[in-house]
């Protein structure tokens, strides 16, 4: 049936009281959420509904310009819930490096107005209790959308998982800080517009997901790279108490790393307006999105606001006041970003007398540097490790020291490619489509293995959300992580528990990094 017609008849079923509220909500055809009544569609075996581009909130555009998310804007009727939201305002998606166009968002809706979200559920009644995953996507902050193929949620709901996925504000209209926005909120606060979206969508999953099948006391927040980054903010944020039980971080987190702090923030904000030549915030919120884009730099960063994160995550984690949850991270083995051209030997051993000084010699030991060659593996390694690494490492370290359910993956299998791209092994992202079992979305050559391990990836993925214990019947046993045997599982073809191969390496760089 036409789209347009099945929602105008459900619009006149439910305004005559033919369909009730009640009844609507044990079939999943329409449900009832913030702002009016959504229909969406199912999938080609019709055994999971898919409702895409849900508002969350209100479109943060004109005078909600850098304002935390308003409430949503009611409408008449039955939503058509049948295609995904824009992308969050950014530049145009450009294949680059390992990152095929199946990595990025479409070429097309891209706007200030992408407060929307997707569910993917196979529950048959709305009295059906499903765990939940919210799935926040990366971008450094400064891309990303939730309609990115690799993110498809139909594999995992097929699992019995409620999937959810939720766009945020990235770049200048999520992390942008100014004096005058301090004052204006309310908080004494700016910046974390991004986060604060990401809690909003959070707050509507509580409110709202039973209506789907899902279990508002069974949620469980996933994201890799800046949407790990987030993770371990929302983990961190006094605001992400009692919205979710459970984290997975991939590749990302932020504990030895110097934080922005709300007045430099706010500094570098006021010397972007003088840029634009904006004398007001009315200025600022009149400049027309495309061109706020163009005129500043893409990246920005998590804000120590004083509201969503009250001090640094270090700190926050090292006094015990995150929310305690079950943790399920890791990090890839080839996810080394080198920014610049590489060292040579001679260039790599210098700079590393230089800042290392009576440690040289332990940090050459850690990353070799006896040849051009062997330099360079060792810089894309000591990227990774500084990058990735010594961060989710000590994440699972605090954790684990609180009490918590920890466990820790290295993915090392070399993600298959064509060309120039079979050269970058197990790169940055390249494990999301199979811990989420979208090997299908990616033109690449797989073969019969990658398929089996995307299945115990995704299989570990599921019943954690499910359990907080990734194992399951048939699935490599994979042990809980502890700071004193430090086992770890090692996602690859054969996958097999290990110990952590790399501890010294991390443990050196995490002292040198945070000075003890």
């Amino acid at each position: 049936m036409n789209i347009s017609i099945r929602s105008l008849l459900l619009a006149i079923l439910l305004s005559t009281g033919f369909i009730s509220f009640k009844s609507s909500e044990k079939s999943l055809d329409v449900i009832n959420v913030e702002g009016g009544i959504v229909s969406g569609t199912e999938n080609a075996t019709r055994d999971i509904h898919i409702f895409k581009g849900i508002p969350f909130a209100a479109p943060p555009v004109g005078p909600l310009r850098w304002k935390e998310p308003q409430p949503v804007v009611p409408w008449k009727g039955v939503r058509a819930c049948t295609s995904f939201g824009p992308s969050p305002m950014q530049n145009k998606p450009v294949p680059f490096s390992m990152w095929s166009e199946e990595f990025l968002i479409p070429k097309e809706p891209i706007s200030e107005d992408c407060l929307y979200l997707n569910v993917w559920t196979g529950a048959k009644s709305a009295k059906e209790k499903r765990p939940v995953l919210v799935w926040i996507y990366g971008g450094g902050f400064a891309s990303g959308g939730s309609a990115v193929p690799i993110y498809d949620g139909e594999a995992m709901a097929k699992k019995g998982i409620v999937f959810v996925s939720i766009n945020y504000r990235v770049g200048i209209f999520g992390f942008f800080a100014h004096p005058e926005l301090t004052r204006e909120s309310g908080r004494n606060a700016s910046g974390n517009y991004g986060l604060l979206d990401q809690l909003s969508a959070l707050r509507w999953v509580q409110h709202y997901i039973a209506s789907f099948g899902g279990d508002p006391h069974n949620v469980t927040i996933a994201g890799q790279s800046a949407g790990s980054f987030s993770v371990n903010a929302l983990v961190a944020s006094p605001l992400g108490k009692n919205l979710f039980q459970k984290a997975i971080g991939e590749s990302g987190a932020s504990f030895t790393n110097p934080m922005t702090t709300l007045a430099k923030a706010e500094k570098e904000g006021s010397g972007i307006a003088q840029t634009l030549k904006a004398s007001s915030l009315a200025d600022l919120r009149n400049i027309p999105a495309e061109e706020l884009q163009k005129k500043t730099t893409p990246f920005r960063g998590l804000i120590v606001d004083g509201y969503v994160l009250p001090a640094s995550i270090a700190s926050i984690f090292a006094e015990g006041r995150d929310n305690h949850v079950s943790l399920l991270t890791g990090w890839n083995e080839n996810e080394g970003l080198v920014f610049g051209p590489i060292k040579t030997a001679e260039n790599f051993q210098r700079e590393a007398s230089e800042k290392y000084r009576t440690d040289a010699k332990t940090f050459l030991g850690f990353y070799p540097a006896a040849t051009d060659s062997e330099a360079s593996v060792s810089q894309y390694n000591l990227s990774r490790d500084m990058i990735f690494g010594v961060q989710n490492y000590t994440w699972a370290n605090y954790q684990s020291n609180q009490g918590s359910i920890v466990y820790v993956y290295r993915f090392t299998h070399r993600v298959p490619g064509v060309g120039a791209a079979a050269r970058y092994g197990a790169f940055h992202t390249g494990e999301v489509p199979y811990a989420y079992d979208n090997l299908k979305f990616v033109n690449r050559p797989w073969a019969a293995a990658d398929s089996e391990l995307a299945g115990i990836m995704s299989a570990y993925w599921a019943n954690f959300a499910r359990t907080g214990n990734p194992n399951g019947k048939g699935l490599p046993e994979w042990p809980s992580y502890n700071t004193r045997e430090k086992m770890i599982m090692i996602l690859d073809i054969t996958p097999g528990a290990k110990k952590l191969p790399d501890e010294a390496s991390l443990d050196f760089l995490a002292s040198k990094m945070t000075g003890h």
